[in-house]
């Protein structure tokens, strides 16, 4: 049928077809995932990659592939051997003040920071172990910036290193926004075994990912 502009328009659908479509649709078996789908107890699947460590080079991923093959639980002792005890943060109070000292040793000039707290909405699955935000608001004339730092409540039970790790991180932002190598140089700075220790938070969350067992725990 041609339209009043002289365009051809298709015919109108018949209400019926909706129906058989949403009927066929119900009725046909869903398509298999291309997927691998993990096991419900936590185990991780080898096919599936380790994600936590996707940045790190072939030969340590294969390292950590071969020992989860024969014990999806090897990480553990590994981790509790070299680090065997918790940290005492267990308040926001008292991370707030952790991550003040540590400013105030590497980072005294920079811009203050208005809030430290552990947040237990951060969710690891998605490689967030700390969030820094910066908000700006108009306060009278001026504009005022407020930073506030929150670290992934699962570390509020983990051991001292990792959470001077995720402290500098995030502490870092205050001078450099981006993950570059001048980012890195300062996390450095703050803390000369960074790099060792963002590893070995990698393993503890591929651990957790592979055996579903929290280390630390109180």
């Amino acid at each position: 049928m041609a339209s009043k502009g002289g365009d051809w328009q298709a015919p109108a659908r018949p209400r019926w077809a909706g129906r058989r479509a949403r009927w066929r649709r119900r009725r046909s078996p869903a398509a298999p995932s291309a997927l691998t789908r993990r096991p419900m107890t936590g185990a991780l699947d080898p096919l599936s990659g380790l994600a936590y460590l996707s940045s790190y080079p072939a030969a340590i991923r294969d390292q950590v592939s071969t020992l989860l093959a024969q014990d999806p639980a090897a990480l553990g002792p590994l981790l509790l051997r070299r680090y065997p005890q918790a940290h005492a943060v267990r308040t926001d109070k008292a991370l707030y003040q952790y991550a003040m000292d540590l400013k105030s040793q590497h980072l005294r000039n920079a811009d203050a920071v208005n809030k430290v707290v552990f947040d237990n909405k951060i969710h690891v699955v998605r490689h967030a172990l700390g969030l820094h935000s910066t908000v700006a608001r108009v306060q009278g004339r001026k504009l005022a910036t407020r930073h506030e730092i929150r670290i992934a409540a699962l570390f509020k039970q983990a051991p001292e290193e990792f959470l001077r790790m995720i402290v500098v991180h995030e502490l870092a932002h205050l001078r450099e926004r981006e993950h570059d190598k001048a980012f890195y140089q300062l996390c450095q700075h703050m803390e000369p075994h960074y790099h060792q220790y963002e590893l070995d938070v990698r393993l503890y969350l591929t651990h957790m990912e592979s055996s579903g067992e929290r280390l630390w725990d109180a």
